[in-house]
């Protein structure tokens, strides 16, 4: 199945390592250019190496005001055009409410929530009819998932962000849609589990809560997302679509 993907140019943030590196190496695998970001300059040289001459990298931070500029600054000045953005960040740290500080909730709040509304307000003054928008979420958009308070606060209120912005976006032919992953197999869900005293049983047990009874590849998530993101995905916006292997019990 040809997605469409040829010569089409994607800014995918927090692409040096896990979910937003997996979806970035799927694009350029079927054609794509993409400027791909994270916070440090020697991880992003590396990443944009790693995917070959149709990638150049940016060092950003997404709380940065001046980030979606620049991203969008550089997809036409190197690559002429852009047809869609997937905003990715890393999680927020885990911790219960007691745990969890004022400083700690301004940092997320500046990097996960704001700046993904930046990039998104950005992109959307920049795409065209076909352009697409698209955020990596999580499962805590439909529930709360212990000891990640402050992702359990954030992420579904960005899901409603998502949403009304497909409403508004819409006419204009631009989509916008998410994506809700659930136990994914990258660092930061390895991190999540070494949290606790037995990280192997940790992992059993999460699993056996997982109807394919196994977390997901990164390579798994990254297909789908370059999917929703292509023009072979044209009819499908405002959708939240898990990528769980078939945790979310409801329809």
């Amino acid at each position: 199945m040809d997605l469409g993907l040829k010569d089409r140019v994607y800014v995918v943030t927090g692409a040096t390592r896990g979910l937003g590196h997996a979806t970035a190496r799927e694009l350029v695998a079927d054609g794509a250019k993409v400027v791909v970001t994270g916070r440090e300059d020697k991880s992003v040289a590396e990443a944009a190496e790693a995917l070959g001459p149709n990638a150049v990298g940016v060092a950003v931070d997404n709380a940065d005001p001046q980030a979606p500029a620049r991203l969008v600054a550089t997809a036409r000045e190197r690559f002429h055009r852009l047809d869609g953005i997937l905003v990715s960040v890393g999680g927020p740290p885990p911790g219960f409410v007691a745990d969890t500080t004022d400083e700690q909730w301004q940092a997320a709040f500046e990097s996960v929530f704001l700046g993904a509304v930046r990039l998104a307000r950005a992109a959307a003054a920049e795409l065209g009819e076909g352009g697409v928008i698209g955020f990596v979420l999580s499962g805590s958009v439909h529930e709360p998932i212990p000891g990640l308070t402050i992702s359990n606060g954030l992420r579904p209120g960005l899901a409603g962000f998502a949403k009304s912005l497909a409403d508004e976006l819409g006419p204009r032919g631009i989509r916008v849609v998410g994506l809700l992953p659930g136990r994914i197999d990258t660092d930061r869900v390895r991190e999540l589990d070494a949290l606790s005293a037995d990280p192997e049983a940790t992992r059993r047990a999460a699993e056996s809560r997982i109807p394919l009874r196994r977390y997901g590849t990164p390579e798994e998530f990254g297909r789908t997302a370059a999917f929703l993101l292509s023009p072979a995905a044209s009819y499908l916006s405002g959708v939240m679509l898990p990528v769980d292997g078939g945790v979310r019990h409801g329809f």
